[in-house]
């Protein structure tokens, strides 16, 4: 394929999804991610669009929102390993929200194995996902279906939340920044996510790189209110999003990575991170705990990573830790 055909597919892709990343921008063109940076660079240069961590974007500064097809098909393999970490941190007999989006959909299809489990959800597509579980209940929202997500917004869903209280909260997004939080393109969708966070004691944020530093127009969860992050490994160029997860850490959220050797770079010797496959420790503090404010860049990142332990404890951890 020649350059400007590549380029021309390439903006095809970007005004049809409103984000794509850099993964998937070089499976459909057939190339390398090195080549796709130079279309994008060239593509951005042009006014055509606009570079973000690990992808490209409409150019305007905020992310349109994506419908489903679209989304479904965006790093998909990032988000399976997000689900797969963010599943273990869900214990048998819980009572827990979790909102609209594909990777959320991801989370409740392993969720369908945790016995006694109880999910208030807003999304049909985690509502289907759960349907056949036989020790699992499902409890769904009223209001108005939105269908370009498949997800209940608007006044009844907010209602049908009042007086409700559970473990956790799980919540995917358009966007993720450690200057304001998590955010959404869509105003409905935006203050029902709002509605579930009010319901839960701790809030998980699922977002895989892409979504990094990436900024939309409503914000849903403020950065002081997430307890904790389950997201992949950014690829080794981005910088961006490296430095977007360090920003995150250095206020407080606990980050998790699925598949990846390490959870926050530049985080001094100090830090530790959470190997492929392991569950992340389950004792996190309440959102709005503002955590080691006082400690250099190291002590908070390990507290991020591990959670708040007693020195003796967190020292055995992190020897156990490298041993495996």
């Amino acid at each position: 394929m020649f350059a400007a055909e590549r380029r021309q597919l390439i903006l095809e892709m970007v005004r049809a999804n409103g984000a794509v990343s850099l993964r998937e921008l070089a499976r459909v063109v057939q190339t390398s991610e090195v080549t796709v940076r130079r279309d994008v660079r060239a593509l951005e240069a042009e006014g055509l669009l606009d570079r973000r961590h690990g992808g490209a974007v409409l150019p305007g500064g905020f992310t349109r929102e994506s419908g489903f097809p679209q989304k479904s098909h965006l790093a998909t393999a990032e988000k399976t390993a997000i689900a797969d970490l963010a599943a273990g941190l869900v214990e048998e007999g819980e009572a827990i929200v979790v909102g609209a989006g594909t990777t959320t959909q991801e989370l409740a299809r392993r969720l369908a194995r945790v016995p006694g489990l109880t999910v208030v959800t807003n999304s049909l597509l985690v509502a289907q996902a759960l349907a056949h579980a036989n020790r699992v209940e499902v409890v769904m929202t009223g209001g108005t279906l939105r269908g370009s997500n498949y997800a209940l917004v608007g006044s009844g869903a907010e209602q049908s939340l009042q007086g409700l209280r559970v473990s956790r909260a799980f919540l995917s997004g358009s966007g993720l920044t450690a200057e304001r939080g998590l955010s959404t393109s869509n105003m409905l969708s935006a203050s029902v996510d709002r509605a579930l966070v009010q319901a839960a004691a701790e809030v998980v944020v699922l977002a895989d790189h892409t979504k990094l530093g990436t900024d939309t127009m409503f914000q849903t969860v403020p950065t002081d209110v997430i307890t904790r992050l389950v997201t992949d490994e950014p690829p080794g160029h981005d910088d961006r999003a490296a430095t977007e997860l360090q920003a995150l850490a250095d206020q407080g959220v606990q980050i998790a990575v699925a598949g990846g050797s390490a959870a926050v770079p530049n985080a001094g010797p100090g830090a530790d991170s959470v190997p492929a496959g392991r569950q992340p420790r389950r004792d996190v503090p309440l959102p709005g705990q503002r955590r080691n404010h006082g400690a250099g860049p190291g002590q908070q990142l390990r507290s991020a990573i591990l959670g708040e332990q007693p020195p003796g404890e967190r020292a055995a951890r992190v020897a156990d830790l490298r041993r495996r």
